[in-house]
């Protein structure tokens, strides 16, 4: 059972795919300047749609009794529609595809039921949950952590930026579930210290973020490695391409569960800041952060050094202010996420690392100081606002240097905004 897989190299792959490698998929992006800035400028719009009415509540699941009452002290009584429709269904057993928007609840729509499923068989049951961001790794661990609690179910954090060998340690405790980046758990599988072929249900999520990173090869070759008869389990805001593709060849009859809502920018009132020169960009960022309403705000920069220095100046000019990006090692990554959510920063200056799954309360504004790569990379990055019935703002700074012709859109705010060892191998 546990015997030593053979495999293809990582020459006959065509290279590790791990986070420090370039990605190839810039040639299909479009560039910042290929924009078109009048959709940076729009007014939020009241909620129309009909509120949603559950088929189930939580409490008509077929669920252990300690899963339940975990779930009760976290006062969740009816499920958003994505769990709605698929809980029921990975009880089941089936294979799944679920697309949604990003704030949906997706993560309590896997979660619940595979503890639950864990549950029932501890030593048999082993989970592997794929996602593109460190961060949303974290994110999904910890919710795990909340649900899971009283049972004695462990899990592992297997992700760039953080030490290997104390993920080693905690693959040595036999854990029911392995949240993981791409990057990171292949390099565990190639080092012979990860054994993926006692995995017999595999979660895939943000997929198309996935995709869009790069890492096909890697999600191919993990997938490869675990059971044949796992349950799989995707989800996607889209499923369009290599999505469905991935899809077609991974999963077995699987339900596909679409739930359409309302697009996450349509909380959020959107406007253009015109700048003339380079040094008037960070004298009119320090002018809107004076203003009283903008008492949370993400801030995206192009670069991780851009972020650096423009998270130091404001600090140097008497904002509380931190950095996120790449290079930042996990630990400091999760201690400016944990200040900024518990207000201990005011402003947090992030690449798009944190353009998705980055779900933090309370953001009132998100400022593009530096132009998304895509219009989608955009919609991700003021997705971090305006939540749940929550209205957000955002502002993109647009150089008028830079070529652009400033024309507004005609649906403009009529003001700015407020201001056996399964897992674990040993090597030999």
């Amino acid at each position: 059972m546990y015997q030593r897989h053979s495999g293809s190299t990582s020459a006959q792959r065509g290279g590790r795919t791990g986070f420090s490698r370039s990605r190839n998929t810039s040639v299909s992006r479009t560039r910042g300047k290929e924009l078109d800035v009048t959709q940076f400028v729009k007014r939020a719009a009241p909620a129309s749609e009909k509120p949603f009415v559950p088929e189930f509540h939580f409490a008509d699941f077929p669920l252990h009794e300690k899963l339940k009452r975990n779930i009760a002290a976290r006062n969740f009584t009816d499920p958003t529609p994505i769990q709605d429709g698929a809980i029921p269904h990975v009880l089941n057993g089936r294979d799944v595809i679920g697309i949604a928007n990003t704030g949906t609840g997706k993560t309590a729509a896997f979660l619940i039921p595979l503890i639950n499923k864990v549950f029932h068989a501890p030593k048999k049951e082993f989970v592997l949950v794929l996602v593109p961001t460190r961060e949303l790794a974290l994110q999904i661990q910890e919710e795990f952590t909340e649900f899971s609690k009283g049972s004695g179910l462990a899990s592992a954090l297997i992700i760039g930026g953080a030490h290997m060998r104390l993920q080693v340690r905690d693959l040595r405790a036999r854990p029911n579930f392995i949240f993981g980046t791409p990057g990171r758990v292949n390099d565990l599988v190639e080092r012979k210290l990860l054994d993926l072929s006692v995995v017999n249900t595999v979660v895939l999520d943000e997929v198309d973020r996935m995709l869009d990173m790069g890492f096909v090869k890697d999600m191919k070759y993990l997938l490869s490695l675990v059971r044949k008869d796992r349950q799989s389990l995707f989800f996607s805001a889209t499923l369009e391409g290599a999505v469905r593709d991935l899809a077609k060849t991974f999963l077995e009859n699987p339900i596909t569960i679409f739930v359409k809502t309302r697009a996450t920018s349509e909380n959020v009132h959107q406007d253009i800041v015109s700048i003339k020169t380079v040094e008037e960009k960070i004298e009119t960022l320090h002018e809107l952060l004076l203003k009283e309403e903008f008492r949370k705000v993400l801030v995206f920069s192009k670069t991780k050094r851009g972020a650096d220095r423009l998270a130091r100046s404001l600090f140097e000019r008497g904002f509380k202010a931190g950095a996120i990006h790449g290079d930042l090692s996990q630990a400091e990554r999760r201690r400016s996420l944990e200040r900024f959510r518990e207000d201990h920063l005011r402003v947090l200056v992030a690449t798009d690392v944190a353009a998705r799954g980055l779900d933090i309360d309370g953001i009132t504004h998100v400022i593009n100081y530096d132009l998304p790569m895509t219009y989608e990379d955009y919609v991700h990055r003021i997705g971090r606002t305006g939540r749940g019935a929550n209205i957000g703002y955002a502002l993109t700074f647009v150089e008028e240097f830079s070529g652009f012709r400033l024309t507004r859109s005609s649906d403009r705010p009529a003001s700015k905004p407020r201001s056996s060892r399964p897992f674990h191998r040993r090597a030999r």
